[in-house]
């Protein structure tokens, strides 16, 4: 039976006085650790939330361009506004839109 051994992180080996210092000096990103990213998708004309994919169009299935449409004024196009929501952005949000959050 073998035993696991216990490793020096790399931090404390290299001299540094705390991870975050070690992940600034090596540029490691601490995104993981902040929490869920949330994608909000709007409509570039009227800014409602309320869009979804063309899913009748072949193109988009033969390598074109993914289409999006506004089902609240009817834009249709390629060029969708897309905003990354933090866990707490994202609960502000639904909030101030009226949705029932658990």
């Amino acid at each position: 039976m073998t035993k696991n051994k216990l490793k020096t992180p790399a931090w404390v080996l290299e001299g540094y006085d705390s991870e975050a210092d070690y992940n600034k000096a090596k540029g490691i990103s601490d995104e993981k650790k902040k929490g869920k990213t949330f994608k909000i998708r709007k409509c570039p004309k009227c800014g409602s939330d309320n869009v979804g994919l063309v899913l009748s169009n072949s193109d988009a299935e033969e390598g074109g361009g993914k289409e999006w449409e506004c089902k609240k004024c009817g834009w249709k196009g390629a060029g969708i506004k897309e905003e990354k929501l933090n866990e707490e952005e994202f609960m502000k949000y639904l909030d101030n839109k009226g949705e029932d959050v658990a």
